[in-house]
């Protein structure tokens, strides 16, 4: 039982470097693509976090891991998307800065 308590403490550091990190991209910075990955950095710091909720002496359960599936199916899916509204926004604009983009009137 201790082990297992100290293998979710270990993982769950990892979730908080990983949210970190992931905010950081997003608020700090100023490129679509940038933020695009700190996004998908957000959504792996979840699916670590819900596999180690999951965790217990026998391993981690099948609720969690099926969870943890279904929400990486869904972050490839959001991924492919607004990638490809990056892609559109620079053929279109011939830019990804956010700085630039903001002064753009439609």
């Amino acid at each position: 039982m201790q082990n297992t308590a100290q293998v979710q403490t270990v993982y769950m550091v990892a979730v908080v470097v990983l949210i970190a990190v992931g905010l950081y991209c997003i608020i700090a910075k100023r490129e679509l693509l940038k933020i695009v990955i700190g996004i998908e950095i957000l959504t792996s710091a979840v699916n670590l976090n819900i596999l180690v909720m999951g965790l217990g002496d026998s391993g981690v359960d099948a609720l969690a891991q099926s969870m943890a599936v279904i929400s990486m199916s869904i972050g490839a899916c959001i991924a492919a998307v607004a990638l490809a509204l990056v892609v559109d926004v620079f053929r279109h604009y011939k830019t990804t800065d956010i700085r630039k983009l903001r002064r753009l009137r439609w």
